[in-house]
């Protein structure tokens, strides 16, 4: 499974100037990927004053980049919907079909549940024999709404507007999460500093099912690739089947408010 990721300082309320720098990474002549992860909020930065309306003009680029890449798309979009406000995590196949997961927490501290709604549906999705669970930031620091339950998925996927003043939190978190889920997980954040001047360090990476980083992107700009490798996933699950004791629930998303 071949997978890049774009971690760049993204332009400030202006889906058009951030469609045409996603572009200049994924163009027709770069190398092809499976999949393609942008960061949380990539058509306009993480904004709490700015929505995409229907038919949402990213979801159009996204399709259309999926379309000409014969890959998958996963970003989030801050979008309007009917009476209501979103984060929404939209994930493209290479048909142009897509999903959505509406980010379940919402970072109150940065005043997000007020011009947000939250989700309440987990999203589980694939490519071949692989199974993604795709989230956004602030819920990495939820561990039960990122359990690894039957069945099973393989990878994690953390979209972020993580700041800089909190990345050792970022780095731990997602450790964490590939450890006890047994999975692989991608943390795809941005850099550079936003229009409410909130600095963003980057430090998006790939770690493994061991919990091991192998990849980090530190704090430069660009598109970042790594292949995974679904039988070394599967082979280390069969040796240490951790996965097999762990607690078994259904999470009644009914109940939740939102």
């Amino acid at each position: 499974m071949n997978i890049a990721l774009l971690q760049e300082d993204l332009v400030w309320e202006n889906p058009p100037a951030n469609h045409r720098l996603a572009e200049s990474y994924f163009s027709a002549g770069s190398a092809p990927a499976d999949l393609i992860v942008l960061p949380e909020m990539f058509s306009s930065g993480f904004t709490r004053d700015f929505t995409e309306k229907e038919p949402y003009p990213s979801l159009s680029w996204m399709k259309a980049l999926a379309r000409d890449r014969h890959c998958a798309v996963y970003g989030s979009v801050a979008v309007t919907d009917g009476a209501a406000a979103y984060n929404r995590g939209f994930w493209v196949n290479p048909d142009g079909s897509s999903e959505h997961y509406d980010k379940r927490h919402l970072f109150t501290y940065g005043k997000e549940h007020l011009a947000f709604q939250p989700g309440n549906t987990l999203l589980k999705t694939h490519i071949d024999n692989w199974t993604f669970r795709p989230l956004i930031c602030y819920d990495l620091r939820f561990p039960v709404w990122s359990r690894n339950t039957r069945p099973h998925y393989d990878v994690l996927i953390y979209i972020a507007s993580w700041p800089a003043v909190r990345r050792e939190a970022w780095k731990a978190l997602l450790k964490a999460r590939a450890i006890e889920n047994q999975c692989y997980v991608i943390g795809v954040n941005r850099v550079g500093i936003d229009g409410y001047g909130l600095e963003y360090s980057g430090d998006s990476c790939f770690i493994d099912f061991k919990g091991d980083l192998l990849l980090d992107a530190g704090d430069q700009k660009g598109r970042f690739d790594i292949t995974l490798s679904y039988h070394e996933l599967q082979d280390f699950r069969q040796k240490f089947p951790f996965l097999e004791d762990a607690d078994e629930w259904e999470m009644d998303t009914s109940r939740m408010p939102g």
